[in-house]
This record gives structure tokens, sequence and C-alpha cells, in this order.
């Protein structure tokens, strides 16, 4: 899906994962050449960046200060067809959280529609070969698990060269 200047994300980072896959995203994975940190996308597309106003905004703050920040561990290695990610545990608490954006805005839904299922994961590698792949994941799972705390969700725009951290969102304390 190409990305224009306007489109925005909805991720929650995780700098805890960056020490185990940062040399394998900025050699593999187009979206950490571009600014955007390991992390487990929420939504994407969400809204255009000029149809965020301040109600938005609100309505985000008040959707994730209802969540308590939480503990997620990233204890395997998945794959998709040509993509090697981190698996998320628990996942759900990522889901509930992509379901709540949805129901508030049905016309973003997640990849654009693209998939019927929305499986959350951290990005380590994409669009290279098996051998590739094999020996990431290799060297990427004897470095697990990988144990964070989400605290807060990130509101990422792309500004045409960079995707650009626009909002912060806090995580209700545990």
């Amino acid at each position: 899906m190409p990305i224009d200047a306007g489109q925005t994300a909805i991720v929650v980072a995780v700098p805890e994962a960056e020490p185990v896959v940062e040399r394998w995203r900025r050699l593999y994975d187009r979206s950490a050449s571009v600014g955007v940190p390991a992390h487990v996308t929420l939504l994407y597309p969400f809204l255009e960046l000029s149809r965020i106003d301040e109600s938005v905004m609100e309505q985000l703050r008040a959707l994730f200060a209802r969540q308590p920040a939480f503990e997620v561990a990233f204890p395997r290695c998945g794959r998709f067809p040509g993509v090697l990610y981190l698996d998320p545990d628990p996942a759900d608490t990522f889901r509930s959280l992509t379901a709540g954006i949805v129901e508030q805005w049905p016309e973003a839904p997640p990849y654009g529609g693209a998939h019927d299922v929305v499986v959350p994961h951290l990005t380590v590698a994409e669009g290279t070969d098996e051998t590739t792949f094999a020996l990431i994941e290799s060297e990427v799972a004897a470095r697990l698990p990988v144990a964070a705390v989400a605290t807060e969700a990130r509101l990422l725009a792309f500004d045409g060269s960079q995707w650009v951290t626009r909002a912060r969102f806090a995580l209700a304390s545990r």
C-alpha cells in the first residue's frame, strides 16, 4: 500500500525490543528507515492528518485512558508470507484497542480492509529470501523473550519522507 503525506497510524512503540530487532529492522523493514520505532500497529491507515482535529484527539485520549497500562512479552517469532515478526503475548489487549478505535472510526478499517483477521505483531523483517529469514529468526529467537510494559499509544503521521510522532496517548496507570 503506497504511503502518501498526511497518512497516519496509531501504534504502541516497544523500545524494549530495539536491542533485539534494530539491526534487522534497519536492513529489512522499510518503516524503520523512515522513522518508525519497533512497534505493534493498532491501526494503519488511520484518518488523514487533515481530518484529525481536537475532537478526534480528545476521543483518542479518552479511549486510551480507559485501558490500563499492561505488561507484554514477545516470547517467539512468527511468520506471514514475506514477513518475520515477534508475536506478542497477550495479543488480545492489542486486538481490543484496535477494535475500540475502529468502533469509533469505522471508515478506517485495519490495513484498509485488506485482511479479514488482524494479527498483532512487531515486524522484524520483510521481503527477503527464506535463507535470510531463517538466519534472522535464529538470531532473534536466541535473544527472546523480550518483556515490555505498554504505557502509551502514539499517533504517527507521514510527512512525505518520515513518520513523525504527532501525539502520545497515555494508558491508565496500573
